[in-house]
């Protein structure tokens, strides 16, 4: 016993008492400490995994334990953030909901659970990749955000479908298990329709070519990832990732289906008993009725569509909604704008009329809760401008003050379509 305790490592020189694991050589010792720094050289030298190290060592299982939360719970966290929509919240809710329990099933003969990949289908502003980014918020599984509009067919310039699975292998630390157990949401999936509805003569490398790349992906199958992203590093080594229970969300604005809706559903309806206030709302949200006949007519492949079974809508913001992003959520665009003049010691404070006035422009614009942000940036960009180099303490925006700002920005120049 005497002899272990003057073992010590051959190369950092600590003894067999202050290392967990001495490794022994026929001339030496190594410790596990000197293990984990030489295998961080010899990944940086042959360029795998540069500054990660390599799937097998990360040792992060453990950080993606799964905790379920039931869908009334995931819907209330969401209503913190995104105003309106329960809708589609309640499909999310749902999703992730058995998404969660489908990973944590017994493997049996009898019944085997498919996954249901979504498609969320709104107006430019509603609250699509909001949605998605506050569910990533609270979900302990990993999570990773892509844009459908980077991708072409495998070849041409542009980045494979396959580097989606990269973004997610990124969130989890390259722990190849986690990922294998993540959502993905994909964003403006309207962009890869095809250009007509009838099948392509000329190759559409953008468009249909994408989406016949993605077939295999959202079912399930291995596949082979570039860790770092697709054709940047060459020389990498690929990871291997089964999607079979990875969780495919899509999100599109699909300018221009309400037209295909309005053809098939009858809105026009004549007679003595007909409803005009449900008939002039149905008119002005058509896109509650959207469904998988429609989504092919404006460009999707039948097949994509097959393997998004779930197909959802988001309601367009009216007034009330409009007023309640303003100033209702946890991370409400007053409170951010609050926020920026509480750094400089400024209490920054608004008459009720300008929330009215910003809400009316955003109609007017029909640019979604995003428009709001660049209204209130037209109406406070002279302020944040000179108030930080002023002795002031308080600062009130009148309504006098909010119009007169906004008819001077080139915003108001806009022309209303």
């Amino acid at each position: 016993m005497a002899k272990n305790n003057t073992l010590h490592c051959s190369f950092c020189g600590r003894s067999r008492d202050e290392v967990k694991i001495l490794i022994a050589g026929q001339e030496g010792h190594i410790c596990e400490n000197c293990v984990e720094h030489a295998q961080e050289i010899i990944g940086q030298e042959l360029m795998i995994y540069p500054e990660q190290k390599p799937p097998a060592a990360t040792g992060t299982a453990t950080t993606h334990k799964l905790t379920v939360k039931k869908p009334i719970e995931i819907k209330k966290f969401l209503d913190e953030y995104v105003i309106g929509q329960d809708d589609a919240k309640k499909i999310l809710a749902v999703a992730v909901y058995n998404h969660y329990k489908r990973l944590n099933q017994r493997i049996d003969n009898e019944v085997e659970i498919e996954k249901s990949n979504i498609i969320m289908v709104g107006e430019t502003g509603t609250g699509k990749t909001l949605l998605a980014k506050t569910i990533a918020r609270m979900l302990n599984v990993p999570f990773a955000i892509v844009d459908a509009t980077v991708f072409t067919e495998a070849g041409y310039v542009g980045e494979d479908v396959e580097s989606m699975l990269s973004r997610l292998l990124q969130a989890c630390n390259y722990d190849v298990a986690a990922a294998e157990k993540g959502i993905v949401f994909i964003d403006e999936i309207d962009k890869i329709a095809r250009k007509s509805d009838n099948p392509s003569i000329t190759r559409d490398v953008s468009g249909e070519g994408v989406q016949q790349g993605l077939l295999k992906l959202l079912e399930g199958t291995e596949v082979l990832v570039p860790p770092q992203g697709g054709r940047k590093h060459p020389e990498q080594k690929l990871v291997k990732v089964n999607t079979q229970n990875i969780l495919f969300i899509c999100g599109g604005a699909f300018d221009g289906i309400d037209k295909l809706i309005a053809r098939r559903v009858n809105t026009h309806a004549i007679g003595f008993k007909v409803n005009k206030e449900l008939q002039e709302f149905q008119q002005k949200n058509l896109l509650q009725f959207v469904n998988a006949v429609d989504l092919k007519h404006f460009g999707l492949i039948p097949e994509l569509l097959g393997r998004m079974p779930v197909v959802t809508y988001l309601n367009p913001l009216d007034a009330e909604t409009l007023r309640n992003i303003l100033t209702g959520p946890k991370n409400a665009l007053i409170k951010q704008f609050v926020k920026l003049f509480e750094i400089e010691g400024i209490e920054l404070s608004f008459e009720e009329g300008v929330f009215d006035f910003m809400v009316e422009k955003a109609l007017e614009y029909k640019l979604g809760a995003r428009g709001l942000r660049s209204i209130c940036e037209s109406i406070l960009t002279d302020a944040m401008y000179e108030l930080p180099s002023q002795k002031v303490k308080t600062f009130e925006v009148t309504l006098d003050y909010a119009q007169r700002k906004f008819s001077n920005s080139k915003m108001s120049m806009l022309k209303v379509a």
